[in-house]
């Protein structure tokens, strides 16, 4: 079970959209230790997958369950350098033989670049999220593949640190919850069972999506609790959650069993009327989501991720022996 979306706290910028140079500055050749452009989880329509693009994408938050967040514009176009530099980098593109028609249009295709030299501004190139089944159509309907802007502006579609963010939080992951209980195999009635994750590890989780040069945003997911489901109504069972904490309560070995544990479930009746016996407890972390730094006011909702585990309940069944 996967929840999740977005509460926009000020519409991000669209027609009028601000100077990327305005943003946040990074180093201009950062050593990043992870994903260049891509982060996605196979299997699910979720994640980024970033094509013709220069973002990287770095974090403990790549490796997980993926909750389906999806950019809303799959599409941008981003910063490519000034005029020398990118008719340097077009003149080294062309293949060494071609046939001359072919050659004929490259050569051609170059002027635009050619007429920009000695001005000051810099070029625009089209990226875009390839994991989006919308992201091809997207990039075609922008048109040219390159546009000029003059210095301290973003043209029309030029990608904005709100888009940043958006594609830091579509790649973020959390991990799957591992349910652990006391007891393990089997519970009885009016027998505490105590609940809690089990292999926890980190309760902090960011991903960071980084345009060389240019600006930086970080999202961060951080474990804010946990929300336990007996699989059954209030009548059958007595669920306590008021002292679960981030991940639940361990069982405390000499803890008094007489007592509702400060984290966990007393069922109240058998599962033996139940669907194949057992009651379907399910443990769903919670996970709260900020933008670090603050540099843009959104508000992103929790990521719910929930587990599933077959708790079957007996009965103690007591003998009375007539005595004397």
């Amino acid at each position: 079970m996967i929840v999740a979306g977005l509460l926009m706290l000020a519409p991000p910028a669209t027609a009028a959209v601000s100077p990327v140079t305005a943003a946040a500055p990074v180093a201009a050749d950062p050593e990043p230790q992870g994903t260049t452009g891509e982060a996605y989880q196979r299997g699910r329509e979720a994640g980024v997958s970033l094509k013709d693009s220069q973002i990287v994408i770095t974090g403990t938050g790549l490796t997980g369950k993926s909750d389906g967040y999806r950019i809303k514009r799959p599409c941008w176009y981003e910063p490519r350098g000034n005029a020398e530099e990118r008719l340097e980098a077009e003149r080294k593109a062309l293949p060494d033989a071609l046939p001359e028609q072919e050659w004929k249009r490259r050569k051609e295709a170059l002027e635009k670049f050619e007429e920009k030299v000695g001005q000051k501004g810099t070029w625009w190139q089209r990226a875009y999220n390839s994991a989006d089944p919308a992201g091809m159509a997207c990039v075609a309907a922008l048109g040219e593949p390159d546009v000029w802007a003059p210095p301290g502006t973003t043209p029309p579609n030029g990608i904005t640190i709100e888009e940043l963010v958006e594609i830091a939080r579509a790649a973020l992951t959390v991990p799957d919850p591992k349910i652990e209980i006391n007891p393990d195999v089997k519970s009885y009635v009016n027998l505490p069972t105590w609940v809690w994750l089990g292999g926890a590890g980190e309760t902090t989780r960011s991903v960071t999506a980084t345009l060389p040069g240019v600006m930086s945003a970080t999202v961060t997911a951080t474990r804010g609790g946990i929300d336990i489901d007996s699989g059954t109504t209030g009548d059958r069972a007595r669920v306590a959650k008021s002292g679960c904490g981030e991940g639940g309560v361990p069982y405390r070995k000499g803890a008094d069993d007489g007592d509702d544990p400060p984290c966990g479930v007393t069922y109240l009746r058998a599962s033996v009327d139940q669907p194949r016996g057992v009651y379907e407890l399910t443990v769903t972390a919670v996970w709260d989501i900020e933008v670090e730094d603050d540099v843009v006011p959104f508000a992103y909702d929790p990521v719910e991720v929930g587990a599933t585990r077959d708790v079957p309940v007996g009965e103690v069944q007591s003998t009375v022996r007539k005595t004397g």
